[in-house]
């Protein structure tokens, strides 16, 4: 089972939902996208979607998949736009998908909001608490409660940050990524709808019901190019679903992957 990330996380995105899955039995291997987290910047800056696309072939055949032996793909957001194009341009790589809060046709003003958060703190934080109340700000969804646990993990947080020598702590993932995440839904909605139009393999699409990247037109239109697809809705959740109503999720994963293994 392969875990991608979207723009801006880290394979710390999935560490609660990865450890349920891997006490059900599956091999859940969580990775850090090329200028996120512990893996390199290129030199280039190249971060487009078919280079990401490349990379996660790249780590498909380094696992040693094969025709007899696919593994599980769940993408979140960009890790699910590598996923469907991945899949739907070559229809022999997953065994099966999960599509986390990501169809073809997006929200621009959700994606937007998103933008605007991953580049106004690019002078980074004085301290962890001085990020955590920039997050909390920015999931203004979140309850109270909510909230004050998620932003009370300063472990977590620093997962996503790095210390830097001038001893401000910045996001771990290179600025230059935003060159290419600002352009991905208006030039490739074709691309991806004639993707994911190809998928033939079974597929769960999970949306957070306070997604404001994803609304219910959208979703609408992914099960109208994939009929065969199951849906859920998540209560309670945004569009970082499986770090907001993780149990939820991590059960809804492992029930559409026992259907789909069965089928």
């Amino acid at each position: 089972m392969i875990l991608l990330h979207g723009a801006g996380q880290t394979r710390y995105s999935w560490r609660k939902a990865g450890q349920r899955l891997a006490q059900a039995g599956w091999w859940a291997v969580a990775l850090d996208t090329r200028g996120h987290g512990d893996s390199d910047w290129p030199a280039n800056g190249d971060y487009s979607i078919d280079t990401l696309v490349a990379d996660l072939l790249s780590v498909v055949q380094h696992l040693g998949h094969n025709g007899d032996h696919k593994p599980v793909l769940i993408g979140a957001s960009l890790g699910g736009i590598c996923g469907m194009l991945a899949e739907g341009e070559r229809a022999t790589v997953f065994s099966s998908m999960v599509l986390v809060d990501i169809t073809p046709r997006i929200d621009n003003a959700g994606v937007a909001r998103i933008i605007e958060f991953m580049t106004r703190h690019q002078d980074g934080f004085d301290s962890i608490e001085q990020a955590s109340k920039a997050v909390a700000a920015y999931q203004s969804h979140r309850s109270r409660d909510q909230a004050a646990a998620k932003t009370g993990n300063s472990e977590g947080l620093k997962k996503n940050l790095r210390l830097a020598d001038d001893g401000r702590y910045y996001w771990h993932w290179d600025p230059r990524l935003m060159q290419h995440i600002g352009t991905i839904e208006e030039r490739f909605y074709i691309r991806q709808r004639d993707a994911a139009a190809n998928l033939k393999l079974p597929v769960l699409l999970v949306r957070g019901q306070q997604s404001d990247i994803v609304s219910h037109e959208s979703v609408d239109e992914f099960l109208q190019l994939v009929p065969h697809a199951e849906f859920q809705d998540i209560a309670n959740a945004a569009h970082m679903v499986a770090g907001d109503n993780n149990d939820i999720f991590a059960r809804s994963v492992l029930e559409f992957i026992g259907s789909a293994s069965v089928s």
